[in-house]
């Protein structure tokens, strides 16, 4: 089976073709760090604000505890590819991050992961009119 972890930001929308979506918009927000406002969750200054967070390894242990109890039944009942949203506000900072770890965190217990960034060049481009 086949998990694909999307980022994106709420503002642009939910991912069309997902199968859950996570909203963590409760995790604290880069953003509004001026020194890495303008870098995403691909870089690692970005990376360590949002994972260190002690609410984010929370929900981190507890999603994927939830997920490795999902993904086996999914398989069970024939679905070979698991589409799951992460979403922030804008869907460069948090959502990036998470999708990026959560991706790891699965492939470490073998899922075939793909992550995809759907809304970071958009979020780019629109820091440059801020």
């Amino acid at each position: 089976s086949h998990v694909q972890l999307v980022s994106f930001g709420f503002k642009r929308g939910l991912p069309r073709d997902a199968d859950l979506v996570l909203d963590v918009r409760f995790l604290p927000n880069p953003f509004y760090v001026d020194d890495i406002r303008f870098q995403t969750g691909l870089q690692s200054a970005v990376r360590s604000f949002v994972l260190d967070a002690p609410e984010t390894q929370t929900f981190l242990e507890k999603e994927m505890d939830t997920l490795s109890f999902l993904l086996p039944h999914y398989q069970h009942e024939g679905k070979r590819q698991l589409v799951i949203g992460v979403g922030c506000t804008g869907g460069a900072h948090r959502s990036v991050a998470i999708s990026e770890e959560l991706g790891e965190r699965l492939r470490a217990l073998s899922y075939a992961v793909v992550v995809r960034h759907r809304d970071i060049e958009l979020e780019k481009e629109n820091w440059k009119h801020l």
